[in-house]
């Protein structure tokens, strides 16, 4: 039994979840991974039934009745993690936008001390790669809207590619997340922020999808800025929470 769990949620990645699934599993240390899948049409879930054959004791799946957001899939599985014996829950994409190897650093760094690591695009300059301008100053700007309002010291407040020890979920009310896009990234770090946890970012290179299809989309960036906002204000006279 390993101490190590990636989450991945997923949405029509039937082109890359194999893939992903391999590069994880191949890894020199042992991961489990859980794949939160919202009933994808394209037939995700299914690819994943059939290498749970071959990944027989290293690979989970769980299927929602329909697609619900980002936050809420890792807030399912975050629950399905802290219901066994997992010790560090990871974050994850499955378009290998995030590098495997990356979770090896993330791990050390987690067991070196850190309550939660984070995998920063901007802790050294801007390190994405295949992204246009627009994408990047739109997603930089954000980062420093939020660390202008929250206070947090983060350099990439909502990277997705992340490390928890199950400390830090223990502590955090996961039913009272409000967030399902980027703001839910926000919101799990201002929560630990709050809550005075240690918080550490390591340098990770970003890399565009290649394959399938982006969820961005014009309400995920809405409820982030406005979101922000109201999380703050609610940290201030109400304490909801945190």
């Amino acid at each position: 039994m390993t101490d190590s769990l990636v989450i991945i949620p997923t949405y029509n990645e039937i082109e890359n979840i194999e893939a992903i699934i391999a590069a994880v599993l191949s890894l020199r240390k042992e991961f489990h991974i859980l794949v939160v899948d919202d009933n994808s049409p394209d037939g995700t879930a299914e690819k994943v039934r059939s290498l749970q054959q071959q990944y027989t004791e290293q690979l989970f799946l769980e299927v929602r009745k329909g697609k619900h957001g980002l936050g809420t899939a890792y807030i399912h599985g975050f629950k399905w993690a802290l219901a066994r014996s997992y010790s560090y829950i990871f974050e994850m994409d499955a378009d290998f936008s995030h590098t495997p190897s990356d979770l090896l650093r993330l791990y050390k760094a987690c067991t070196n001390g850190a309550d939660m690591v984070i995998g920063s695009r901007y802790k050294k300059g801007v390190n994405v790669v295949n992204w246009p301008l627009h994408r990047i100053l739109l997603s930089y700007g954000a980062s420093f809207y939020v660390k202008i309002i929250t206070g947090m010291p983060i350099k990439d407040p909502t990277a997705g590619f992340v490390c928890f020890h199950r400390r830090v979920l223990e502590a955090i009310d996961l039913d009272k997340i409000k967030f399902v896009g980027y703001a839910f990234q926000i919101e799990m770090k201002f929560r630990a922020y709050r809550k005075k946890f240690n918080i550490e970012e390591i340098s990770i290179i970003f890399t565009d999808r290649e394959k399938g299809k982006s969820k961005m989309s014009t309400r995920i960036v809405w409820e982030a800025v406005f979101g922000v906002i109201s999380m703050k204000m609610k940290s201030i006279f109400k304490k909801e929470g945190l």
